[in-house]
């Protein structure tokens, strides 16, 4: 799990691009309500006092304000570069590329909300901290039923269902062969939920322990700000090398996965995840003419 502060960048992210939702109506839907909805997912992890809610609502609706107004127009440029792609075949490293540029944003993003992010850990106490660390174990818990207690096949199938959605977000339902071209992708996959699993706990004591460091009695706001750094740095490069390694190959699986569905389509399945792609370009236009 990443910082607190950094998931509101990701949900952003996701609910501005929208090839997981169903309609493109959902995208300013889901976007305008972000810092309400934001502000309760952070809730559930910190259970704000009285002091800390108005002033993590007011961080999170002007950290919103701002994305909406610098971002989203760099999100609905990205949907068109993806919109020229769409016609033709799509090198597995033309999608990873896509992939580093939307990083890229994520990691702007972060840098933006570093100052709220301080703020709001400088003022978490010791019940706080508990608090997280129950809702990190009962996440554990919750992964652990979901993807490492049912058998190899059913993560597999899993796994297939749900790029499955995205996919066909894009492109409208994929026929047999297409769908048997995602099933072998993800039947080669190296995807093991233990390492996932791993991994989010290494990161999850790596928070709580950065928290409880920065809250020592003498500690600077430069030395509070430079163990901030130093966790994000281990959330984006991970101390774990082999894990790294592993990370990286799994991303270019499925950088190779998409660009060989994306060779399977029919020319009428490309014309029409141009036309989805150009409404969601469409309406993060819209969303960042609402900027105030």
């Amino acid at each position: 799990m990443r910082l607190i502060g950094l998931r509101l960048p990701r949900i952003i992210l996701v609910l501005a691009i929208g090839l997981a939702l169903a309609a493109c109506s959902a995208i300013k839907l889901g976007y305008n309500t972000l810092t309400d909805v934001s502000y309760w997912w952070l809730d559930s992890y910190i259970d704000f006092n009285e002091q800390q809610a108005p002033a993590a609502k007011q961080e999170l609706a002007s950290l919103h304000a701002w994305h909406r107004r610098e971002e989203v127009p760099k999100f609905a440029d990205l949907l068109v570069r993806m919109q020229q792609l769409a016609p033709a075949s799509i090198s597995p490293q033309q999608a990873c590329g896509v992939v580093t540029e939307v990083q890229s944003r994520l990691g702007f993003a972060a840098e933006h909300a570093e100052p709220a992010i301080l703020k709001l850990a400088a003022s978490l106490g010791p019940a706080q901290l508990r608090h997280i660390e129950r809702k990190y174990r009962g996440n554990n818990e919750k992964f652990t039923r979901e993807w490492i207690q049912p058998g190899p096949e059913e993560v597999r199938e899993k796994r297939y269902e749900q790029m499955l959605d995205k996919l066909e977000m894009i492109y409208g339902s994929l026929d047999a062969p297409q769908r048997a071209v995602l099933r072998q992708g993800i039947a080669q996959s190296i995807y093991d939920p233990q390492r996932v699993l791993a991994e989010r706990k290494r990161r999850q004591q790596d928070l709580l322990q950065t928290l409880r460091r920065m809250q020592e009695p003498g500690t600077t706001p430069d030395a509070a700000r430079t163990a901030l750094r130093g966790y994000l740095d281990r959330v984006q490069h991970s101390p774990d090398l082999a894990y790294r390694a592993w990370q990286d190959q799994l991303l270019q699986e499925g950088c190779r996965t998409f660009s060989a569905v994306q060779e399977s389509t029919t020319t009428a399945q490309r014309q029409e995840a141009v036309r989805r792609l150009r409404g969601y370009e469409r309406d993060l236009r819209e969303l960042a003419g609402q900027a105030s």
